[in-house]
């Protein structure tokens, strides 16, 4: 059976989803990208019997970008190092600052399904029930982020009165998913897409089935 995809609006005063192609600043994606939409239903609700597919996320607030400069430290605690310092850090001594270009007032409406694992017998339905309620109650197992812990989500179902921007930007490549190898090692690589919003909206491509490899 195919159900209708399953919608939730999430809004906030400030986001920050990274292109990765910058390295020391962090500089934000102008829309929230499909794998940071992921990260908010799986805080919300999550099973091992399924995986969450975004559809399309819809643009409703004006973009607007703002900086701020950050004090950061620029490595993690290690073994070695506690060892060479008696397990002590210091973070004065690591500390650099670091400037974030991010965005401020944003509001999106997430179009997703839940996709049912192999071998799996329990009905989406089931699931999606599940969700529904979990979201009405405001429910969550971690709070959801827009980008960074700093910047929580507000969420809610749409009342339907929400409407897209008349907005069209080529927004580059953007991360998909990572897809892992079927022999499940664990390893993976990421799969990008070239990302572009038509009238608001950013329409997210199927995550392409892994190549089998050749057995010598």
């Amino acid at each position: 059976m195919i159900y209708p995809s399953l919608k939730i609006k999430v809004w906030g005063e400030y986001a920050c989803f990274t292109r990765p192609e910058m390295k020391a600043e962090r500089v934000s994606y102008s829309v929230m990208t499909p794998s940071a939409a992921r990260g908010i239903l799986e805080a919300i609700f999550w099973k091992p019997e399924f995986t969450w597919e975004i559809k399309k996320i819809e643009v409703l607030n004006p973009i607007r970008f703002f900086s701020i400069v950050r004090n950061e430290v620029s490595s993690k605690m290690s073994k070695r190092s506690a060892a060479a310092t008696g397990g002590y850090y210091y973070a004065e001594e690591d500390r650099a600052q670091r400037h974030t270009l991010a965005l401020k007032d944003v509001a999106y409406i997430i179009h997703a399904d839940i996709r049912v694992k192999n071998g799996v017998d329990e009905n989406p339905a089931k699931f999606r029930d599940q969700f529904r309620r979990r979201l009405k109650r405001g429910q969550y197992f971690h709070h959801p982020y827009f980008g960074t812990r700093e910047f929580p989500v507000k969420f809610s179902l749409p009342d339907g009165s929400e409407k897209p921007l008349s907005s069209n930007e080529d927004l580059g490549r953007m991360l998909l998913d990572i897809q892992y190898d079927k022999d499940k090692s664990g390893r993976g690589k990421p799969v990008f897409f070239d990302a572009r919003l038509e009238n608001g909206v950013l329409n997210v491509p199927i995550m392409p089935e892994p190549e089998a490899k050749e057995v010598l």
